[in-house]
């Protein structure tokens, strides 16, 4: 297991970015799952930026595992910012036009349907919430 722990600030997504690369390039990830991964990160990481600790800074932990039979890898975000659950509200009704639909809920959907399991949870003050892929 590895982690970074960095201020949760959207110019640090690249950084996070970097290293779960990082990670994945050792595990020889296919390219489309490290795509995936990589919009995971940008959606994930930019709503812990913007909205965790807003107006205020804190910082955030990825936490990047390695699990075997089958062949995976978690992605864990840890923050101490306000509890929120993206889970919780409704997919987006993406049968309706960009105009008819309300506002938001559409990146953590893209997230939902490019993971193979995605899971939240409010536990000693942080939000956790983890992203699996499989690679095989």
């Amino acid at each position: 297991m590895k982690e970074l722990t960095v201020e949760a600030k959207t110019t640090n997504i690249e950084a996070v970015t970097n290293f779960v690369n990082e990670q994945l390039e050792a595990l020889d990830c296919p390219m489309k799952a490290q795509m995936q991964i990589d919009i995971a990160i940008d959606e994930l990481f930019g709503n812990i930026a913007h909205y965790a600790y807003n107006p205020d800074v804190g910082e955030a932990t990825v936490r990047v595992e390695v699990t075997e039979d089958p062949l995976a890898v978690v992605i864990t975000f840890i923050d101490n910012g306000v509890p929120y659950d993206p889970l919780a509200k409704a997919d987006p009704d993406t049968t309706l036009s960009a105009e008819e639909r309300e506002i938001g809920g559409l990146g953590i959907y893209m997230v939902k349907k490019s993971m193979d399991d995605i899971t939240y949870e409010y536990k000693d003050g942080q939000n956790i919430l983890a992203i699996k892929k499989n690679l095989q």
